[in-house]
């Protein structure tokens, strides 16, 4: 396979920093387009994978899934995309294509395993691939979604993970006039649910164990916000049709189970390192659910981009340089990013 090397920002091994690499892209295929990335956005799955945490990271890695940027070329095969045109790209880049998940186009569940857009075998050309937190990217035009001028293209970056990653369930679960959902956590996924869900005409409560985040809840949309600390709170809070849980360390999820009503779902979109207990009686009681779900398919996440564009929303970020990238995962390691670090990735070149 042709090949050609690219500027990128990754990690040869997980107690290393990040820093700069030369990684190889293939040649423009027939169904492929090339975008050069103007902004990518750091969540807390790179951060998992730069480290290890989930045993799987193949090294050199260089994350990044939440990317946006301008085609600049274009395979002699594609209908979807011209150069000049602005693109996304999230979480996958190939999938088997012939499974009833792929054709309803829920590529996220595909039989065979998706193809991740970095740190997973690739398939169909070998090797390894690579993600964001580079100059450019080459991907098959089926697995690239539109992004509208009209997006402010830094806080648009974030919808290409956080985004779908709520709103998917947020949809499936029926979110919208006349329902009370719950949403745990205030960070890069959680502020985002609270937008989409108000936008999709819910009443939202927000739970957060900081009475410092009460008033950003509000500021972002929030009807309610609850101090989970709080047993007064908690035992006045309105029983909630659904509640999405967004937390990615591990936390006492029966507290939330006995706040939903009957057959109320629990749903969790984070992902701690560690199991969660769930006690039996907390979902017999009530034919309640406790559930998950990840990401969406590429159909969706063309409406996720479509959805906000409507309804004005994009993330609330902080833009930084490449070259502040170590420092970036340090403080999302603590929590201390409202809400979702943004890369301006004209600071590689």
């Amino acid at each position: 396979m042709n090949t050609r090397n690219v500027k990128a920002f990754g990690t040869e091994a997980a107690l290393k920093p990040l820093t700069d690499l030369t990684i190889g892209r293939r040649e423009v295929e027939p169904q492929d387009v090339e975008i050069e990335i103007l902004y990518c956005g750091i969540c807390h799955s790179d951060l998992h994978s730069v480290h290890n945490d989930w045993g799987d990271t193949i090294y050199p890695v260089v994350p990044g899934h939440e990317i946006v940027g301008r085609i600049t070329r274009v395979g002699s095969g594609v209908t979807k995309f011209k150069v000049g045109e602005l693109a996304g790209v999230g979480c996958i880049v190939d999938s088997c294509r012939e499974c009833e998940h792929c054709h309803e186009g829920e590529e996220q569940f595909c039989d065979k395993g998706w193809t991740a857009v970095f740190n997973s075998p690739d398939k169909k050309h070998g090797g390894v691939t690579y993600g964001g937190f580079s100059e450019s990217i080459v991907v098959d035009e089926n697995y690239v979604v539109h992004i509208p001028e009209t997006l402010d293209l830094p806080g648009a970056a974030p919808i290409l993970c956080a985004g779908i990653t709520v709103y998917s369930p947020l949809k499936h679960w029926g979110a919208g006039p006349g329902k009370q959902i719950g949403i745990i956590g205030i960070g890069g996924l959680g502020h985002m649910a609270i937008k989409i869900a108000k936008a999709m005409g819910a009443r939202v409560t927000v739970f957060t164990t900081s009475q410092a985040k009460a008033d950003d809840a509000r500021h972002l949309g929030a009807d309610e916000v609850v101090l989970s600390t709080d047993a007064n709170q908690m035992a006045a809070c309105p029983k909630q049709d659904m509640i999405l849980d967004t937390v990615s360390a591990k936390h006492d999820v029966n507290v939330y189970l006995n706040l939903l009503k009957v057959d109320g779902s629990l749903v969790i979109v984070g992902l701690p390192n560690e199991p969660l207990e769930v006690g039996a009686f907390n979902v017999v009681n009530g034919r309640k659910s406790f559930a998950g779900s990840n990401i969406g398919g590429i159909a969706e996440t063309q409406e996720v981009i479509d959805f906000c564009a409507k309804h004005h929303i994009t993330a609330d970020i902080e833009l930084i340089n490449i070259q502040d990238v170590n420092e970036a995962f340090e403080r999302l390691e603590k929590g201390q990013v409202k809400y979702r670090f943004v890369i301006d990735m004209a600071s590689l070149k």
